[in-house]
């Protein structure tokens, strides 16, 4: 039996997890290349047009492996944060895939995963993939054990410093390229902001992690903080929002702010995703207030890579000069906005 995972969404978080899951049931696996122009306009025939492009992105994945398996997983993601959801079309992505793939209707293999943490390795959530792949409680149970194992071991490698990129690469047993110097008093540390779909996936961010390594940067992101921190930092809202990974993002915002280490932040964000929206502009109001520069990269099915690499050298040098003239009364941008307005893709 033969299982796709499309390599979109949640891949990026939950991977280990899945992989390890179904190699210790004998399952094969069949992953979906990285994205491509192909991909990516595979997705956008088969979705609706007012969809957002990590959905179009994923559509595009699944379209690009459904005749090559018997079943495409597609966990039905609900939540992983008490009083907290997913975006509702994660919720319904099963059944979107379901109605706009061809090919997908009889071969979806979909979980409803409702946690109250990140941890997904509950037996219960899985009695459709027990049902289906014919195995027992103990080889179910035995299998999520495993998975839960390495994906913590993973997500460790993200709180040790690790983009996810890297932590995958690590996962996989691949080399790294050789970190920065962090004896380099010239370092500019960046908190990045973004969901994992739109930050990993290299064709929609434009490479945006790689380019700014090339450009002597620090990255720190959500996913290397601690909950508690993250939590910490969303404290003065009186209500915090109702999205999980929005919350994330948020408080790793406000963090990086707060942060005296962080020198500035960026924000790659998904045209059409409402909670972003608001997010972008809280980030972007307050960034005077703590004195830090803000970009925002907002990616679209027509987005193009030019000048992303003169934009991105621009920041950092602009914080550089910063850095290096602290105190002389340097004046500069704090806010600034990148809107795909360039070729297609």
């Amino acid at each position: 039996m033969k299982v796709g995972i499309p390599r979109a969404l949640l891949y990026y978080y939950y991977y280990p997890f899945w992989k390890t899951f179904f190699d210790a049931l004998s399952v094969e696996t069949v992953v979906s290349r990285p994205t491509s122009k192909v991909i990516v306009n595979k997705g956008i025939e088969v979705s609706v047009p007012e969809i957002c492009v990590p959905i179009k992105v994923f559509a595009g994945h699944v379209a690009s492996i459904v005749d090559q398996v018997d079943y495409i997983f597609i966990p039905r993601m609900v939540s992983i944060s008490k009083n907290e959801f997913f975006c509702p079309k994660f919720m319904g992505l099963p059944d979107m895939v379901k109605y706009t793939v061809p090919g997908a209707a009889d071969k979806i293999l979909s979980p409803k995963i409702q946690s109250d943490n990140d941890s997904i390795s509950n037996p219960k959530y899985y009695a459709e993939v027990k049902r289906v792949l014919g195995i027992s409680s103990w080889e179910l149970q035995r299998a999520l054990a495993k998975a839960e194992k390495a994906w913590q071991k993973f997500r460790q490698l993200s709180k040790d410093g690790y983009v996810l990129s890297d932590a995958l690469k690590i996962f996989e047993g691949e080399p790294l390229k050789q970190e920065i110097s962090k004896n380099n008093e010239d370092v500019v540390t960046i908190g990045l902001m973004g969901y994992v779909y739109d930050i990993y996936d290299e064709f929609v961010s434009m490479n945006v992690i790689e380019k700014l390594k090339e450009s002597g940067v620090k990255i720190i992101t959500f996913e290397m903080l601690e909950e508690k921190q993250l939590l910490k930092s969303l404290q003065f809202m009186k209500k915090q929002l109702f999205w999980t990974f929005s919350n994330k993002l948020l408080g790793a915002g406000y963090h990086f702010y707060h942060d005296p280490e962080v020198d500035g932040v960026i924000q790659v964000t998904a045209f059409g995703c409402g909670p972003d929206s608001m997010i972008g502009k809280m980030m972007e109001l307050d960034s005077g207030a703590y004195d830090k520069p803000f970009m925002t990269v907002r990616v679209d099915e027509h987005t193009g890579e030019s000048h992303l690499q003169t934009r991105v050298e621009a920041f950092v040098d602009m914080i550089r000069r910063k850095n290096r003239e602290r105190g002389g009364g340097i004046q500069y941008e704090s806010n600034l906005s990148i809107h795909g307005n360039n070729a297609g893709l």
